[in-house]
Formats: C-alpha cells, structure tokens, sequence
C-alpha cells in the first residue's frame, strides 16, 4: 500500500517541474516533456465536437437543421488548422500560463452563447505551483486512471466549468503530457472562429468575378 502511495505521487514531480518550466517560459523542457502528435489529435477532436454542438447545454448534442449542416461541417473541418496551430511548445506554455491561447485570438462568447462560462478565465486558471506544498491540492483534484495514467484538473480550487483537464502518462520512466482537455469556453470560442473563418472563405468565392470564357477561334 505504501508504495503504490509513493507511486501515487511520482506524476507531481513532473507538474511541478511543468508548472516551472511555464513560468520560466522553458520551451526546451515543454519539447521534452509533451507528447504533441497524441495532444494535437486530442485538440482536433475537442474543437470538432464543440463545432457540431450549435445550442443546447455545453455538452449536449443536438440535431443541427440541414441548412446549416454545411456550414458546420466546415467548421469541423477548420477545427484541424486551428488546433495544429495552438499545439507547439510555445502555444502550450501560453494555454498553460492561464488558460486562453492568446496567439490564436479567440473572441469571448456572448454570456449567453452555449458553452460560455458565468465568470472569465484569467490568470488565476493557470498552472501556479510556487511551492512543494502547493502539490497537495493538485493531488486530490486527481484521479489515477489505472498504472500509467493520471488525470489532473487546473486549478484545482475553481468550479468544474472553469477548469482544464492535463492528461499524464507514464513513457519509460518518465510522466508525459498527452492531453489537454479545454474548457467549454474555450472548445465553443475555438469552433466559432472556425465558423467565422468558414464564412469568410464564403463570401470571399460568392464575391469573385467568374473567368470570362475564351472567343471561339475564327
């Protein structure tokens, strides 16, 4: 039993460390320490899910009417580009500083958009772990999912809405990041840029000029 316990606690190590390399804008450590192809298709599929889900409760899925069925398949679809952008070392650091991907941009949600949070996400929902002791709430806001996984939810003191979800594994002998599970905030803000991008390009093609067609040879 005791050494499960101290088997329990080897993952924190490497959040601690995470947690300084964030603040430390470390992208060396980041580099070493994330699994970015399992992380990206993680985000790809968040940002797609969140594209299919128009109204109703975050997390709930609805049926989408067929005029607008196109225009959410192309939102799915530019969900990929999006979330490949926001997977490099520097991009993780910014998420992980506070919880929003500045370089991506996002536009805040309508307080009544679905998906949309009561309170703002600011500073506070970062990775913040000043001291060894500061371990001690990230630890009972986890759960061990069987002998090489562990779930953490940051920062573990907000209400569920507001926090993100790092998804740890165990490679060798040494703890990796393979997920980050995003807000619903964050998920909807991802899926309606990709929307606005979709009718952008729309419009863009609706509004060129068609290629006038070539004389008939005399």
């Amino acid at each position: 039993m005791l050494a499960w316990f101290t088997y329990t606690l080897t993952p924190f190590w490497m959040l601690y460390d995470l947690a300084r390399a964030v603040q430390a804008r470390d992208v060396g450590y980041v580099e070493r320490h994330v699994n970015f192809r399992t992380l990206r298709q993680s985000m790809i599929r968040q940002a797609a899910s969140a594209a299919t889900q128009t109204r109703g409760e975050p997390g709930e899925e609805v049926e989408v009417p067929k005029d607008r069925q196109r225009l959410v398949e192309a939102a799915a679809a530019l969900a990929e580009p999006l979330a490949e952008s926001l997977v490099t070392a520097r991009s993780v650091i910014d998420l992980l500083d506070d919880g929003i991907p500045q370089s991506l941009d996002l536009a805040p949600l309508a307080a009544n958009a679905p998906g949309s949070t009561a309170e703002p996400v600011g500073a506070a929902s970062g990775l913040r772990i000043e001291t060894i002791t500061r371990l001690i709430p990230y630890y009972f806001a986890s759960e061990m999912r069987g002998f090489r996984t562990v779930v953490i939810a940051v920062p573990p003191e907000a209400p569920r809405a507001q926090q993100f979800r790092l998804r740890l594994r165990l490679r060798g002998w040494s703890w990796r990041l393979v997920e980050i599970e995003l807000t619903s905030d964050l998920r909807a803000r991802i899926a309606s840029k990709a929307a606005r991008s979709r009718n952008r390009s729309d419009q863009g093609q609706e509004s060129a000029p068609a290629f006038p067609s070539a004389p008939a040879a005399r």
